[in-house]
C-alpha cells in the first residue's frame, strides 16, 4: 500500500495557443449578438470584448469555448464531487476494468500496492482506538483494506467484484471537458473557503497556472486566505471588471 500525499496534479490537454485562439471567436460570437463586428479582431480587441461581456453579465456567449483538463492522483472522493458538475464530459478511471493487483505484464497477487490519499493538514500515522479495542492508524487502515481486496483476489473475484472491498481514497484520474463559462462555475465552487481540502487545492493550483496564460477569462478569482487547516482559498470578485 502506498500514501499519497500532497498528492493531485493536473494536465491540461488542450494546446495552448488553441485556447488563446478561442477567446477571439468569442469576440465574432458576441459582435453577433450586436451586429458590431467592424474592424479586425485581435488578442487586444478579444480581452477588452471579453470583459465587457463579463461586466454586462452576458456569461452565454463565454460558451463558445472548450478546455480539456485530466486530473491525475486524486481520490474518488474528488471525482465524486466532479462529476456532479453535469454540464461537462467526462472520462474517468474505470474500477470495474483496472485491474489493481495487475503490475507488469499481469496480475501479481503478492507485491501489488494500492494507492491511497491522506489529508495533508493531518496525521495519517495518529492511532486512534476502534470500537473492537484495536488501536489504528489511518494507514494501517489502508493497508487493512489492501489485504482484504488482496485476499479477494486471490479467491477469484475478479477486479469489478473485488472492487466492492476499496475505500474512497483510491487513486484515480479524470478527464473534464466544458467550456469556460461552465470552468468559471467550477472555480467558484470548488475554489471557495467551503470546498472539500482535495478539490479546492488542485483547483486553486489550476486557476493560478491559468490566469497568466488565458487573461482576462478567470482574472476575477483571487486568493483570499487561509482556512484552519492552512489551506488556502480563493474568492471570485464580482466587482472585478
Amino acid at each position: 500500500m502506498k500514501i499519497l500525499k500532497n498528492a493531485g496534479s493536473f494536465t491540461i490537454l488542450t494546446p495552448i495557443p488553441e485556447l488563446r485562439a478561442q477567446l477571439l471567436r468569442i469576440e465574432r460570437a458576441g459582435r453577433t449578438c450586436y451586429q458590431s463586428e467592424k474592424k479586425k479582431i485581435t488578442k487586444e480587441t478579444a480581452v477588452k470584448f471579453f470583459r465587457m461581456l463579463l461586466k454586462r453579465g452576458h456569461d452565454s456567449v463565454i460558451e463558445h469555448s472548450n478546455m480539456v483538463v485530466r486530473f491525475d492522483n486524486l481520490s474518488r472522493g474528488f471525482t465524486h464531487e466532479q462529476v456532479r458538475h453535469r454540464l461537462t464530459a467526462i472520462s474517468q478511471e474505470s474500477t470495474r476494468y483496472v485491474d489493481y493487483a495487475k503490475e507488469g505484464e499481469g496480475p501479481d497477487l503478492e507485491k501489488f500496492q494500492l494507492k491511497c490519499i491522506v489529508p495533508p493538514h493531518l496525521n495519517e500515522n495518529e492511532k486512534v482506538l476502534l470500537k473492537d479495542g484495536r488501536v489504528m492508524s489511518m494507514v494501517e487502515m489502508f493497508a487493512e483494506i489492501e489485504t482484504f481486496y488482496r485476499g479477494l483476489r486471490k479467491a477469484g473475484w475478479v477486479p469489478q467484484d473485488a472492487r466492492q472491498i476499496l475505500p474512497i481514497g483510491i487513486k484515480s484520474q479524470i478527464v473534464i471537458s466544458t467550456n469556460f463559462r461552465e470552468w468559471r462555475h467550477i472555480f467558484k465552487m470548488r475554489t471557495s473557503k467551503y470546498a472539500h481540502w482535495e478539490i479546492r487545492r488542485v483547483m486553486c493550483n489550476l486557476v493560478d497556472y491559468l490566469k497568466p496564460i488565458l487573461s482576462p477569462v478567470f482574472d476575477d478569482f483571487v486568493e483570499a486566505g487561509v482556512d484552519n487547516n492552512g489551506l488556502r482559498y480563493f474568492e471570485k470578485k464580482e466587482d472585478f471588471f
